[in-house]
Parts: C-alpha cells; structure tokens; sequence
C-alpha cells in the first residue's frame, strides 16, 4: 500500500525529521487561502501515486497570487499517467545548494533492509542507478541489531557531505528506520533531501509504501488507502485479503499461492494464451474466500475462460469446491471454468464437482492451461 507525500510527511515531522509548512487543498480557492497563510512563493504539488509528477506538470513553482489560480487550475484539471489530480498541496518553498537520497528499503537478494545514500538526488535518481551506480551507497541493516549510527557516518563520508551535516542526517536517518520498522513498511524514501542556503537537512518530498500483509496489525492505514486509483474489483479484494493484480489477457486465474499462481500464468503464456489477472486467494481459503475470488474475476468482462489451480494442504479441495458451487450461478456469461485440484481432499472436491455445468476437472496443470487458452479462443472467434 502506497501512501501520498502528504501522509508520508505526516509521518516524517511526526518522527522529527524536518519538512516544509504545507496544507492540502482540493479546490483553487483554498490553494489561495492556504498560500496566503504559509507565505509566498509556494510549491503546488499534485497528490498521485504515480512517478514523474513534476515532467508531466505536476508541480509548479508560485511567486505570487497572481500567478496561483492559473497554476491550481492546471493541476487540478490534469491527469497524471492517467489518473486524474484530485488534490493538491501547497507546500512553503525552499531555497537550496544540493539534492540527497535518503531511503529504506527491503533488498530481496540479501533478504534484509538496506539504507541507501547519494549525493546526487532528484527525479533523475533511477536513471544515475542505472548509469552510475556507484554514486549510490547501500549498507545491508542486520534486522535484529537495526540501523546503527557508524553506518550512517560512514556513508556520509562516502559521499562527501560536509561534516555539519552529520548529525542531522544520522537523526533523520535513525527516523526513518524506526518509522520503517514500526510501521511494517517495504520502502521509506526521502527524495531530495535538500542542504538549504542555511546548512540544513529539509525532506522535500516522501515517500512510503507498506507492506499489504502487515495491514492486519496496521488498521490505522486501510483509512488511508486512495481508492480514487484502485479498480471496483481491487477494492473487492483488500476487503477479503486476496491477492490481485489485473491484467489484460482473457484468462481468469485463480490459485492459492503466490509462487503457484506465478507458474500457472507461466504455463498460460507457454500455452499461447495471456492471463486476465494475478489472484492468489493464499493458504487455509474458505468457502467464502473462493467465492469472492471467482465473484471478481467474473466481473471482469475481458475474462472468456477461468482457470482454477488448487495445490491443497492448509487449503481443503472440498472447501474450494464448496465456494465453487456457490458461486457457480452467478456466471451468467457461461464462461468455461477449467479446474485442477490435487492434494489435501482432492478426491472429494473433484467428486462435488463432477456434474457441475460449464465446469471441466483435469488432472494436469498444463493440460488445464492448453484447455482454457482454447476456451479463451473460441469464445472470442
């Protein structure tokens, strides 16, 4: 779950780490108002979660009130990778000499956090990675001894930040982490963290993303969710916990486990066909669970064929079978459901299954992807 600048700076000044005075607004005339207060000039920044707001006119630099509803105006009516700009926040201007990187986040290689650092941040900070990558610093985090301050100091050396510095960055630093480590998130991004004309450290723009499985004990984010960028079908899912990412093929995909539904869509593709959407219903699925699964990947009117692959051990085939049933009614579309069912009461769940209409039990898990991707075809000759 991503979290906008505004929620992710929320949380920085919470932990102490400097940012500019802002306010959000959703309308010119409480830009105008909110400037007024903080004081001119201002930054107007459009709150998507998206990158490269900035190239594609997303943030605007306002010297007066004269130049703040035309700018407000353009923001508010954009769309940003097409997601349209709903809110804006005006944000005090700052006046600065450097751009750093400061960010947390999970490297999967080493299977532990790792703090990155560079001298040289800003929006072209994934293109340095790529060309230059020695210009950014990583350090593995031992998850159990946590960040610890000689690591920080030693980067800063590394990139030759002045001396004054030190300090405020090892503070921020320390910030981060804990907000990375208390709040179960995957990344925690400062960029830039600007040296103003005053020697000192100011996040100028945030970022967070937490992890979607830590969400049962961080309720207080599901509030915070913008469901202005999810589709009726992955809102449907984070009510039931599902695992979806929708996609542009025609084959539903159903599975229990993130790994299974990986090679299940690779066995898609192999058979010449494209999957509708990634749905992993995960580990110890009940009834109810397969139902809202199918239930979403029916209403997805590109979808021509349902592919259902099962591995049970926690998850019961009778149990899936169950919500199968249950659902089955709604598929009015008549969509050919291609089901493999094998381990914990496989036997049992093929034998609910046997006479049900449009359902087809196999056996192979490539023989059910071939069967789906002809399905798939057929119906859209």
């Amino acid at each position: 779950m991503k979290l906008h600048e505004y929620q992710a700076k929320s949380y920085f000044s919470r932990e102490g780490i400097p940012v500019p005075r802002s306010r959000l607004a959703t309308t010119p005339a409480e830009a105008k108002q909110i400037a007024a207060e903080i004081g001119y000039p201002v930054v107007l920044k459009a709150q998507v979660l998206v990158g490269g707001r900035g190239k594609a006119g997303g943030i605007l630099l306002v010297k007066d009130e004269n130049d703040l509803d035309p700018a407000a105006n353009a923001i508010l009516n954009s769309k940003i990778k097409g997601i349209s700009v709903q809110r804006i926040l005006v944000e005090k201007a700052v006046n600065f000499t450097q751009e750093i990187y400061l960010g947390i986040t999970v490297d999967r290689a080493l299977a532990q956090p790792v703090i990155i650092l560079s001298a040289s941040g800003g929006v072209e900070i994934e293109e340095l990675a790529i060309r230059h990558p020695n210009r950014i610093i990583r350090t593995a985090i031992d998850p159990l001894l946590g960040l610890q301050p000689y690591m920080v100091r030693a980067m800063a050396s590394q990139i030759g930040l002045d001396y004054v510095l030190w300090k405020p960055l090892l503070q921020i630093a320390l910030s981060l982490w804990n907000l990375f480590n208390q709040l179960d998130a995957t990344l925690v991004e400062i960029n830039p963290l600007v040296i103003t004309t005053e020697k000192e450290l100011v996040a100028l723009d945030g970022k967070m993303t937490i992890d979607d499985n830590a969400l049962f004990r961080q309720q207080d984010f599901l509030e915070l969710a913008d469901q202005a960028v999810e589709t009726p079908a992955e809102q449907e899912a984070r009510k039931f916990c599902l695992s979806y990412v929708q996609l542009s093929g025609h084959i539903g995909c159903l599975v229990n486990g993130a790994g299974l539904a990986m090679a299940t869509m690779d066995c898609i593709q192999q058979a010449g066909g494209e999957p509708a959407n990634f749905l992993d219903i995960g580990g110890g699925a009940n009834a109810d669970k397969v139902q809202a699964a199918l239930r979403i990947i029916l209403s997805d009117e590109n979808v021509q064929s349902v592919l259902i692959n099962i591995f049970g051990g926690i998850t019961r085939c009778d149990e899936v079978a169950k919500g199968l049933l249950s659902i089955l009614p709604e598929n009015t579309r008549n969509l050919p459901i291609i089901i493999r069912l094998e381990g914990t009461n496989a036997e049992e769940g093929r034998r609910m299954l046997a006479q049900a209409p449009n359902l087809i039990v196999v056996e192979s898990l490539m023989q059910a992807a071939e069967m789906a991707v002809h399905a798939a075809e057929s119906a859209m000759v």
